[in-house]
């Protein structure tokens, strides 16, 4: 079955999908869409038109059948259960609906490696946690490119989660998919035919060459998980990358040392929920962590989350011990710091951020997300206070040495992925790690095997074990004699023994010593000034073990805690007496190996080394194993300038304590006044955000303004263009001056009869020469500006021609008066025609007679 998920603005993006699958490929096709839950649909009738494939809106109790395409009604939430649809009225309201996470996890839960989810484009996430589901079921997950998607958030949703096979366009997707479950078939039919005289000797051989480079190159072992799964997810990337073998794979691998990082992210089966399994959280809450409280005698509880993958494990604990103390106010003074650790370093980063998608608002309440999450416009981020209680780490429970001291250990879903040696290795480990009657927590499909006496059930359902201390005789059997336990080699020996390649006289005496040390020699260590471990010498897994947390070499870190304060005071004294030329060692005898257990003791002996040269300034360390029935001398009267030493301990412990109260304090006051600072910066930033806002509105308006004047200039200079072309066109000279009789502006007769160029602009009139006869035009245009009346005379030029010049008031659009204009008219011919007229006889007066 296939299903495909698309926003109601996928419809161009479903149709070409359809328009591009076969009509006989033998799958059932359903469709879950966005739709507006008021209005009928009519998806159906759309999409039949691109394909020959019976399409139909989904019915309760509907079989799926092969070959034809189902589409959700609207106002409904489609699951796939035995076979047949089943429709159901959502339970949240509008707005935040995930019917595509629905239908996912739906295929993933019924048929498992045989679902198919493909996203196209859609807003929102929806999808993200359905194509997670599917991936961790071994199925096939799909989603068109975002880059040819209208709109492309649920395609990039679904790609950030890593689980996506096959990314490309809605019209190829078809075809790929179609390649893909062409390719597994082949492989499933080999594993299961295979014969036993060795048929199928070359796949091992093809797997154990995958597995090696995938140790080589992320140093996590694969060998023991459970073949079946590495094979099956081995044989989906042979699917995509369109091999005819493990084989080709295996050496596909050597070429490309990327896919072998793709390659390890899908083992990694990295599917997680909020408070997943409801029963198994409220059991928590309402027995475990209460009982855990009452018995413990630390205020702060321990916790480990192993496989935590992105967190959301570590932080559904979490949340319940936070609302655990909110019931129970008489419990407040309790504290609980959870451990999350995973191979995947993008799980934990993701993890430490915090960031979950809309979408966990079908895992988590209402009320908590309220209480617990920050909601942001994409994304809930969870509370500053839920994520200081965890602590993430890049940790392989099958490598790393455990976080010890545990009150509760959460390791769910984690066994199922590997083989039974493992898992009897692993549950010996888990023991170890857990403090008297803790509490180890597995998945459904999880149990204790074999290891009845290590563990009893507090409630075998849920799958809730207490440990218990096995017999005396069964503990020494336990596989639990280095660090890491799961490793062939012990870790406690920094140099391997070399081979004794002969018998010869001259390497007798090296091999002799050799297996004196081995087998003899007491265990030791030796320290740097820092206290810091160089060299190990025997087995001193008895005495130290790996701090919790990173990884950490100093001494005071890994010694067992009952040996801890008397080796350092003793480390005191030795580095007191260290300036002496040959200091003595100092012996400690008949130290408890566990305040709980006063059958094991040892003596110590603490020794300031200064030669060779090479060891100078370095101190060993060595234990001697003793029996209880053979001390005579309590410890409390080891030696009694180590009691001295106690007490100047003590005192320094006291004086560190008051310098810490103060430093508190301090701290505090720094932290008030940042606090304050800190909401003077966010009124700030408020008030910056509403001036940013004002900014961008006035901005807005200055543009439009800008527009408009632009505008004004442009019709401004066609007018001016239109005066100019005005002016030069008619046959009358004009010039124009300012208040100060200043050239403002002048036409091209003017500048014939009055000496005028561009230069001459704002030159004052009386600076310049012309061809009129008028010497009082300066004070004639004075007298215009002075008294406003017309002054109108006809002037005679050098060149015998007459001019009528009118000199008048510049009146401005607001009625104000800003110079004067003077026009000169030529009326040359009609002077001469006047002078002609006056010539003529008939125009001549009559002469009287005397």
């Amino acid at each position: 079955m296939v299903g495909i998920g698309a926003s109601a603005g996928g419809l161009d993006a479903l149709d070409q999908f359809l328009l591009h699958t076969p009509s006989d490929s033998g799958l059932a096709w359903i469709i879950v869409q966005h739709l507006d839950p008021t209005k009928k649909a009519l998806l159906p009738e759309l999409l039949q038109r691109v394909t020959r494939m019976k399409v139909q809106q989904a019915k309760q109790g509907m079989a799926v059948c092969a070959n034809q395409v189902y589409v959700i009604a609207p106002n409904t939430e489609l699951r796939v259960q035995d076979g047949k649809l089943k429709l159901s009225k959502p339970k949240e309201q509008r707005g935040m609906r995930l019917p595509i996470n629905i239908l996912f996890q739906s295929l993933a839960s019924e048929i498992g490696k045989s679902a198919i989810g493909i996203i196209l484009s859609g807003m929102g996430n929806d999808g993200a946690l359905g194509v997670q589901a599917i991936n961790a079921a071994g199925g096939l997950t799909a989603v068109q490119q975002p880059a040819s998607a209208q709109f492309k958030s649920m395609p990039e949703a679904a790609i950030a989660t890593g689980c996506v096979d096959v990314i490309a366009g809605a019209a190829e997707l078809p075809a790929q998919i179609l390649s893909v479950i062409a390719q597994v078939p082949p492989y499933r039919l080999k594993r299961t035919n295979a014969a036993p005289h060795g048929q199928s000797s070359a796949p091992a051989g093809a797997l154990q060459q995958i597995i090696s480079r995938l140790q080589r190159h992320t140093r996590h072992d694969f060998s023991l998980y459970k073949t079946s799964t590495l094979q099956r997810r081995i044989e989906r990337r042979v699917a995509v990358h369109m091999l005819d073998s493990m084989q080709q794979y295996a050496d596909f691998l050597d070429d490309n040392p990327q896919e072998i990082d793709l390659l390890f992210k899908e083992l990694l089966i990295g599917v997680t929920n909020f408070f997943r399994d409801t029963a198994v959280w409220n059991y928590l809450a309402g027995s475990i962590l209460p009982g855990l409280l009452q018995q413990s005698e630390d205020t702060a509880l321990r916790a480990w989350s192993i496989g935590c993958s992105t967190g959301e494990e570590a932080y559904s604990l979490a949340i319940v011990f936070c609302e655990l103390l909110e019931r129970q106010p008489e419990l407040q003074h309790f504290s609980l710091k959870i451990f999350a650790s995973d191979v995947s370093p993008d799980a934990i980063t993701k993890a430490r951020h915090g960031q979950y998608p809309l979408a966990i608002a079908g895992q988590v309440c209402a009320r908590r997300l309220a209480q617990f999450f920050i909601r942001h416009d994409n994304y809930y981020q969870i509370k500053q206070h839920v994520r200081d209680m965890v602590l993430f780490a890049l940790h392989d429970v099958i490598l790393d040495p455990p976080f010890t001291r545990q009150d509760l250990i959460v390791c769910r879903n984690l066994l199922i992925y590997f083989d039974s040696l493992l898992q009897r290795k692993l549950i010996p480990l888990l023991h170890y790690s857990l403090r008297k009657n803790g509490v180890l927590l597995l998945g459904s499909s999880e149990t204790v095997g074999r290891n009845q006496n290590l563990f009893v059930p507090l409630q075998a359902k849920l799958r809730f074990f207490q440990r218990q201390d096995p017999p005396e005789n069964a503990a020494r059997n336990l596989p639990m004699h280095s660090f890491p336990p799961l490793l062939t080699s012990s870790k406690e020996y920094p140099v391997p023994a070399k081979t004794i390649a002969s018998a010869h006289p001259d390497n007798l005496q090296s091999a002799a010593d050799h297996v004196l040390l081995q087998v003899y020699a007491p265990a030791a260590v030796v320290l740097n000034s820092a206290g810091d471990i160089v060299y190990i010498s025997g087995r001193t897994g008895k005495y130290l073990e790996p701090a919790a947390g990173k990884a950490n070499w100093n001494f005071h870190a890994m010694v067992r805690e009952a040996l801890r304060a008397p080796l350092a005071l003793a480390l005191k004294q030795v580095a007191a007496q260290a300036s002496a030329v040959k200091s003595a060692p100092l012996n400690l005898r008949g130290l408890p190996l566990s305040a709980d257990d006063d059958t094991m003791r040892v003596d110590v002996t603490v020794q300031a080394l200064q030669e060779p040269a090479a060891l100078k300034g370095m101190t060993m360390i060595v234990f001697r194993d003793v029996a209880a029935s053979t001390i005579n001398t309590p410890p409390d009267s080891i030696n009694f300038s180590l009691a001295a030493v106690q007490q100047q301990y003590l005192d320094e412990i006291q004086t560190l304590r008051e310098e810490s109260r103060e430093s508190k304090e301090e701290l505090q006051s720094s932290n008030e006044e940042l606090q304050s600072t800190n909401e003077e910066l966010q009124s700030t930033n408020e008030e910056l955000t509403t001036s940013k806002e004002e900014m961008q509105s006035m901005n807005e308006e200055l543009q439009t303004i800008n527009t408009e004047l632009q505008s004004k200039l442009d019709d401004l200079a066609l007018a001016q263009s239109d005066l100019q072309n005005t002016l030069n066109s008619v046959e009358i000279a004009i010039l124009f001056l300012d208040q100060q009789l200043n050239v403002r502006r002048y036409t091209d007769r003017a500048a014939n009869i009055i000496n005028l160029r561009e230069s001459d602009l704002g030159r004052p009139l009386s600076d310049l020469t012309s061809s009129l006869q008028y010497p009082q035009l300066h004070n004639d245009a004075l007298e215009t500006l002075r008294t406003l009346k017309f002054c109108e005379k006809e002037i005679p030029t050098t060149d015998e021609r007459w001019f009528s010049v009118r000199i008048m008031p510049y009146r401005r659009l607001d009625n104000m008066i800003d110079g004067v204009v003077i026009t000169m008219v030529d009326i040359s011919a009609t002077k001469k025609l006047e002078s002609a007229l006056r010539e003529t006889p008939e125009h001549k007066p009559a002469i009287k007679a005397p």
